[in-house]
């Protein structure tokens, strides 16, 4: 099988988006509508619990939202006015319906879902510890054994469980729980993962990103703060701050790739960052060219802002397929090969006897852009200048984002001008870590105090590498065998 993305292997990808509601008669198709609207944050499997005063309901399955909440007897077994939500793509564990969040389970307290944005970097070693004390593990995720810390704490509340829990936990994580009696968002001390409250008449959400709020008509109310847990219920919302106060180190990748452009992240416009991305970008790396393309669809407020700055006309010279199904069926090696017109095409005639400018968000192995300038060239563009809106990635994220090993990151083993000659571009630029950094309003990175989490860039890793350090890597495969 060739998947939908013929640079499956090529790409970042999205990590994961939470979604819920508190106090809504229709919770459930609520958080349906927000999980489609997350939806580019994880595509491999989608669920909801939900909760009507006596019983805990749930739905998991894998693929789309669409294609598994769309239908009125689904949404009709998710009674209540409470309900969580999560679309995963995998970044620990397998990829199985075992693992599709939330997750469940029936505590001493009651019933408690929980789902996950980021990843923990202590998974294995805490994994390891819970196995030797007793707990049955259901699932190859790292969010699982939250659960278990939640349910072996002696603590007397469901909050005060989950506190103790989180404090025996390191990486970076957006929560959503939902007991009986509350409805709990939770960020990570650093923030690097992103989660916002939001409001629709008497009913409270919390969602991964703003775009959340949008499509169900729902007031954007704040960020959720770094280290922060807001407890929602009958009586409103409360926040507590247990973990004390840290310098925030949000995901810089967010605002340069997996956020959706029409969010508000950290009080930033997601559309406005790209583009004052590439009018920086445009600044330090300016090229004479005919027309600056973007490929789409994540370079094109970059491409916006390049343009501009630097004069070059702003053409729609690659157009992007949206409507391939999730699989297509490969008979022949020779189709396997022509897999990189499945979802995007050369526009020849803007390309043809032109100086290109392309603009894309990211190289990881250096795949997608070899094909993509090869595409260029047989348009007919006489020259394909490529230009990056993030500095090199240099090293692998450990905080909820899946990326290749560091040795087949491409900046890992090649200097800028080899890279441009492994992609077959006249020339290569990437926007510049402290150019980056005056996009985002700042003066440059401080190295003492970087704002952002810019270890894909920097190698500068904000949280403890526990399980790496040890040479554990959570994967399926060395979570089951500690467990077999």
């Amino acid at each position: 099988m060739l998947t939908t993305d013929p640079y499956d292997g090529d790409r970042f990808r999205e990590e994961c988006g939470v979604f819920g509601v508190w106090g809504h008669p229709e919770a459930a198709a609520l958080v349906a509508l927000g999980l489609h609207a997350l939806q580019h944050r994880g595509q491999e499997a989608a669920g909801i619990v939900a909760y009507d005063g006596e019983q805990f309901r749930a739905h998991r399955a894998m693929g789309h939202v669409g294609e598994n909440f769309g239908s009125k007897e689904v949404m009709a077994g998710l009674p209540g006015s409470t309900a969580l939500g999560h679309v995963r793509y995998a970044t620990t564990g397998e990829v199985a319906l075992r693992n599709v969040q939330p997750l469940f389970a029936d505590l001493e307290l009651g019933g408690f879902a929980i789902c996950h944005n980021g990843n923990l970097t202590n998974a294995y070693h805490l994994r390891r510890q819970l196995v030797r004390r007793g707990s049955l593990f259901q699932s190859t995720s790292d969010t699982e054994v939250i659960v278990h810390l939640v349910a072996t704490s002696l603590k007397g509340t469901v909050v005060d469980r989950l506190v103790d829990a989180l404090r025996q936990v390191d990486g970076a994580y957006s929560l959503g729980a939902l007991s009986q009696t509350a409805l709990i968002g939770v960020r990570d001390p650093l923030g690097v993962r992103p989660l916002v409250l939001g409001r629709l008449g008497d009913a409270w959400i919390i969602s991964s990103e703003s775009c959340g709020l949008d499509i169900i008509g729902a007031d954007f109310v704040r960020d959720v703060d770094p280290g922060e847990i807001v407890v929602i219920d009958d009586d409103g919302v409360r926040s507590l701050k247990p973990f004390g106060r840290h310098d925030s180190r949000f995901c810089v990748f967010e605002h340069i790739y997996f956020a959706r452009p029409d969010s508000i992240v950290e009080g930033t416009s997601v559309y406005e960052a790209r583009k004052r991305i590439g009018i920086e970008l445009a600044r330090e790396s300016h090229v004479d060219a005919d027309i600056v393309v973007p490929v789409p669809d994540s370079g094109v407020p970059a491409a916006i802002g390049y343009a501009a700055e630097s004069g070059i006309p702003f053409e729609l010279g690659i157009i992007r397929n949206h409507y391939v199904g999730r699989t297509f069926i490969e008979p022949t090696d020779q189709i396997r090969h022509l897999g990189v017109k499945l979802k995007h095409n050369a526009n020849r005639v803007n390309l043809a006897g032109k100086r290109v400018v392309l603009v894309d968000d990211s190289i990881v192995r250096g795949t997608t852009s070899t094909k993509i300038v090869e595409m260029v060239r047989n348009a007919g563009a006489t020259e394909v200048h490529m230009r990056i809106s993030s500095p090199p990635t240099t090293h692998s994220c450990f905080y909820g984002i899946a990326t290749p090993t560091r040795e087949q990151l491409l900046a890992s083993r090649y200097d800028i001008a080899a890279m441009g000659q492994f992609i077959g571009a006249d020339t290569l630029a990437f926007i510049s870590i402290d150019g980056l950094y005056r996009a985002m309003g700042e003066p440059g990175r401080n190295p003492n105090a970087p704002r952002f989490c810019d270890a894909c860039f920097t190698g500068d890793y904000p949280i403890p590498l526990t399980d790496r350090d040890a040479g554990k890597v959570q994967t399926q495969l060395s979570l089951l065998a500690e467990t077999a």
